[in-house]
């Protein structure tokens, strides 16, 4: 019972309060938020490696609101968690990117993330994924965390490895993808080896 109530008290933590790192606070996302989203998620660097093409403030809204956050955590349920930059003095805080989370099953994770071209290669991808891979292995005591990628997307792949995640497979020509065929890497990290 102990260890029930305090999986659902870490799991109600980012619902409820976020996460927090040195730069940033990972939360649900807010209606608010969904002007900003549409428009990194609709430039062509961002949709390069990603499912959509073209994406619209319709397309957000629609995701916005088939997420259910009470359900967050439950196995076969995806979130969006936005990736929000610290309020400073004058400066309003402002959405920076998000995480997508994928609970495939009650110990095994999928991860995602998408960051904003203006804020591409200033490391908010590696401190925000190690604010939620620590959240994963120690507060919810997660046995495995996996994300897929494009293999042409290099970036992704130097990340992940730079948080040790291992390459465990490279799926040959395995989805149509934007009008030809392509190639993705699945990465793995277990709580063992964090």
């Amino acid at each position: 019972m102990g260890s029930t109530l305090a999986l659902s008290k870490a799991l109600h933590k980012v619902v409820n309060n976020g996460l927090t790192t040195q730069h940033f606070v990972l939360r649900p996302f807010q209606r608010a938020d969904l002007e900003a989203f549409t428009a990194y998620r609709a430039e062509p660097k961002v949709a390069q490696y990603q499912s959509w093409t073209d994406y619209s403030y319709s397309d957000a809204v629609a995701l916005f609101e088939n997420m259910d956050y009470s359900q967050f955590g439950a196995a076969d349920t995806w979130f969006q968690l936005a990736i929000v930059s610290g309020a400073s003095g004058a400066i309003p805080a402002m959405l920076v990117g998000d995480l997508a989370l994928h609970f495939i099953d009650e110990q095994q994770v999928e991860i995602g993330f998408t960051i904003a071209p203006e804020h591409q290669g200033k490391h908010v991808a590696f401190e925000a994924v190690s604010a939620l891979l620590d959240y994963l292995f120690i507060e919810l005591h997660k046995h495995r965390v996996i994300a897929i990628t494009d293999a042409q997307n290099l970036a992704c792949c130097r990340l992940l490895e730079k948080l040790r995640f291992r390459r465990e497979a490279h799926h040959v020509k395995n989805i149509f993808f934007k009008g030809a065929w392509g190639d993705e890497f699945v990465y793995a990290l277990l709580k063992e080896e964090y």
